[in-house]
């Protein structure tokens, strides 16, 4: 059952990155370039999105356990910390230049041809290396 309602949310994520143009790299660079053709139509999507996830806070946040039984994990504490910045600044980066994230990269699988395959093929080999490139961060960096 688990695999089905993963199937199927997982599928209905990428429908939606489809139909709303985050799988479209034009307009992804078009939405961060603010200071040249902007294009503001994702901002729709962006704040479409808001909506139902408070919902399904607010759902979440009564319960103890998912619909399928296993147990809702706590909050985290929010941190702030350099790691965070400097990985943000870098998916930012990566994102603008190249107009997709995990989720659209996916979703464009299908239908992007060898680009995105490349894409798709260069960001699971950064996820799998990234655990072994070690970090050194000096304590007065930002």
């Amino acid at each position: 059952m688990r695999v089905l309602i993963a199937l199927l949310a997982g599928s209905l994520f990428g429908m939606g990155l489809t139909v709303s143009g985050m799988t479209d790299t034009a307009k992804v660079q078009g939405w961060l370039d603010i200071f040249g053709a902007w294009d503001p139509t994702l901002a729709f999507v962006l704040g479409g999105a808001i909506l139902p996830m408070l919902a399904a806070w607010a759902f979440a946040n009564r319960r103890a356990t998912a619909l399928l039984g296993t147990p809702i994990p706590a909050p985290s504490e929010p941190v702030i910390d350099r790691r965070l910045v400097i990985g943000s600044a870098l998916f930012g980066t990566g994102w603008a230049l190249a107009g997709l994230c995990p989720g659209p990269a996916m979703a464009v699988l299908g239908h992007g041809g060898w680009p995105a395959l490349a894409f798709f093929g260069a960001m699971v080999a950064g996820m799998i290396a990234q655990p072994h490139i070690p970090i050194r961060v000096p304590a007065n960096a930002a």
